[in-house]
Order: structure tokens, then C-alpha cells, then sequence
């Protein structure tokens, strides 16, 4: 899947599309220069979870957990949902995420979503869903695939809640 955003707003809806298809819970990666976008997109998946506050990068903490959360879809979704949004820019080693309990966070209904994952590579459980976001003049290019069944399967929906 790839689409063109022309700004903030189209970068936050095009979150917000795959947060809603998201609803068994997923890993994402997301790859992009500093500055691309991928907070905001972060934002647009929040809001799916009817998380309306701030979304900042979770740089210096690591993660940001958003827990208890509810997929804002019809009907709604009775379970709540666990949102954990990783910023790995400045980890020094890998290793320290085995400190921080990393493994605590990945089950199969939380949504995970990973900043700069490539720093964290051995200590992370393979990605759903790749997502990239690269500066195109005043836009972004969003690409996204699917790496595993699960993901796969969250893509396809995209075209039925893009149609709500």
C-alpha cells in the first residue's frame, strides 16, 4: 500500500485508518528521517483508540504507554486495548531494552508501535507491519506492507474502513 499526504491532517487520518483496523492488536515499525512524520501518524493511530490528548516522542522515556483504551469503531470494542509507542532514536545499546522489561509489552492484543526499530534489533519481536514515511516536496509518501499473516490481513481491511 503506498499514498501520498499532503500535510499534518492527512498524515494524522492515515493513522488513524490503520489504528482502526488494528483492533487484535499488532507490532508496527515505522522507518523514516527524523522530521518525516512518523509521531504524527502515531497521533492519527491514537486517535482511533479515542486517545484526543497529546502524542509526544517518547525520546528520552523510551515509551509512552496509553492503556485501557477503546477502539472507537461501531460497535465499539468491548476490551480495552493497550497502545505502547516506542521512540528507540536514543538508545545507546539494545541491550537496555531487556532491562526495561520490553517483553512485557508485546502480547498478542496490545498495539505496539516502534520508532527507529533497527536500534533495537535483536531485543524486538518481528514486525506486523512496516510502515514508511518519507518527505515528498510539501507532502509525505506513506508506504506500508504487511510481514506477517496478521498484518497482511489488518492491510486488506484498510480499503473498508477508508470507505466510512
Amino acid at each position: 500500500m503506498q499514498q501520498y499526504l499532503d500535510g499534518e491532517d492527512a498524515t494524522v487520518a492515515a493513522g488513524e485508518v490503520l489504528g482502526r483496523a488494528m483492533i487484535g492488536g499488532a507490532v508496527v515499525y515505522l522507518d523514516g528521517q527524523l522530521g518525516a512524520g512518523k509521531t504524527t501518524f502515531c497521533r492519527g493511530v491514537l486517535r482511533a483508540f479515542g486517545h484526543l490528548g497529546p502524542v509526544k516522542s517518547p525520546t528520552y522515556t523510551l515509551v509512552e504507554a496509553y492503556e485501557e483504551l477503546v477502539v472507537t469503531t461501531e460497535p465499539p470494542m468491548a476490551k480495552p486495548v493497550s497502545v505502547y509507542h516506542f521512540d528507540l532514536y536514543r538508545l545507546g545499546d539494545p541491550e537496555e531494552l531487556e532491562y526495561m522489561g520490553i517483553r512485557d509489552y508485546f502480547d498478542d492484543s496490545s498495539v505496539c508501535l516502534v520508532e527507529w526499530p533497527q536500534r533495537g534489533s535483536g531485543f524486538l519481536p518481528s514486525a506486523d507491519i512496516m510502515v514508511s514515511i518519507e518527505q515528498q516536496g510539501v507532502g509525505r509518501l506513506l508506504a506500508a506492507r504487511g510481514t506477517t499473516q496478521r498484518g497482511q490481513q489488518i492491510l486488506a481491511q484498510l480499503s473498508e474502513y477508508e470507505s466510512d
